[in-house]
């Protein structure tokens, strides 16, 4: 009877609160198309989500019967987006820029994710927002970040966090760096070089590189996809980083209920902490981004005549709409008013430092080739 009951109630206790995140997703996006060209362009409706999402949460006393849906909503349908963003990526995109470039977008994102974690460490900022925030900054913004998050065990509210620093600053450089360029007298390879290595999410890039010139647009779209390649071997090592950490955590909580056995104190070796890096859904990401660079989403475009690298991103980016909008109702500001300030500052100061770098590489070796 029990096992009848499991099964009629599993999948059901889910539909309340993953509708209710569906909801606001939709309604994020129909908001979104509201705005004017620019704000929208520079905001994107993933932020949207997250703020209509924190405003409900909030504002409204929300069932608990709502709690498993939205849970639900953030875990496995974001994982389920971050499999189908593998078929958007190629390795080719890593080599076609030229090992030049390719070095200097790699120093970048160690300088990045350094300068997080060592400023997050010193002004007493939890130690996994400090990573997202990095991880935002040195790979693909908000993307990363809810790519991360899972592998080293973010909480929702430090999700929410590190996705509003990566916006605020990411919307800021759409605005200033054209003027900045522009002052600088920067070229269009140069400034695509910079846009491309130094704003955080993709459509931010974009359109901070097009600002500028259709030129360096396209600079900065390339040198930004060199960043986006890169994201599968990031999360692997920020889950190898974390591993140990993860498994600790894991075994206090089974110590807490009573669980003997799991509460043992973790030994992992590297091989254990590779196997805890590489959950499922990364290894699909890999597996996709695999089969796309050798042909294979190319292959079935063509053989069912609709582009399918477009449709898996569509798809995609609703998904991870409908994974932050679940963030944005799971999370209290109460939480976010105890972390206080300090996210933010250590977001500027990783913004600036590699923005500044950046334009050193860029003086030192030269731009990216156009």
């Amino acid at each position: 009877m029990s096992e009848n009951r499991v099964s009629v109630t599993g999948p059901l206790a889910i539909l309340p609160g993953l509708l209710l995140a569906v909801a606001v997703g939709v309604s994020a996006r129909l908001i979104h198309g509201l705005l004017p060209h620019g704000i929208a362009t520079a905001v994107g409706e993933v932020i949207v989500a997250v703020l209509l999402g924190l405003a409900i949460g909030n504002l409204v006393r929300l069932p608990a019967t709502m709690a498993p849906g939205i849970r639900f909503s953030f875990h496995t349908v974001l994982r389920a987006a971050i499999v189908l963003l593998g078929a958007t990526f190629s390795f080719v995109q890593v080599v076609a820029i030229g090992g030049k470039a390719l070095l200097m977008v790699v120093a970048l994102m160690l300088l990045a994710l350094a300068v997080a974690h060592a400023l997050g460490r010193l002004m007493g900022t939890p130690g996994r927002l400090a990573t997202l925030i990095g991880v935002g900054t040195a790979v693909c913004g908000n993307t990363a970040i809810v790519a991360t998050a899972p592998v080293i065990g973010a909480r929702d509210d430090e999700v929410s966090f590190a996705i509003a620093t990566n916006t605020l600053f990411g919307t800021m450089a759409v605005f200033l760096y054209p003027f900045l360029g522009r002052a600088m007298g920067l070229d269009d390879a140069a400034f695509g070089t910079w846009a491309g290595t130094a704003v955080n999410d993709t459509s931010q890039v974009v359109a901070t590189g097009f600002a500028f010139s259709d030129a360096a647009g396209k600079v900065a779209t390339a040198v930004k996809l060199t960043r986006n390649a890169l994201m599968g071997g990031v999360i692997l090592a920020m889950g190898l980083a974390y591993a140990r950490q993860v498994a600790a955590e894991a075994a206090s909580r089974a110590a807490a209920t009573g669980d003997s056995a799991a509460a043992a104190p973790p030994s992992i070796g590297w091989a254990k902490r590779l196997q805890q890096s590489l959950p499922l859904f990364v290894v699909g990401f890999l597996f996709l981004a695999l089969i796309n660079t050798l042909g294979g989403v190319r292959a079935l475009s063509a053989a069912t005549g609709t582009d399918v690298t477009q449709s898996l991103q569509h798809a995609a980016k609703f998904l991870i709409l409908i994974a932050l909008a679940g963030v944005g109702l799971s999370t209290r500001f109460e939480a976010m008013r105890k972390t206080g300030m300090k996210p933010f500052y250590v977001g500027l100061a990783t913004a600036t430092a590699t923005a500044t770098a950046s334009l050193l590489l860029i003086r030192w070796f030269g731009p990216a080739a156009g």
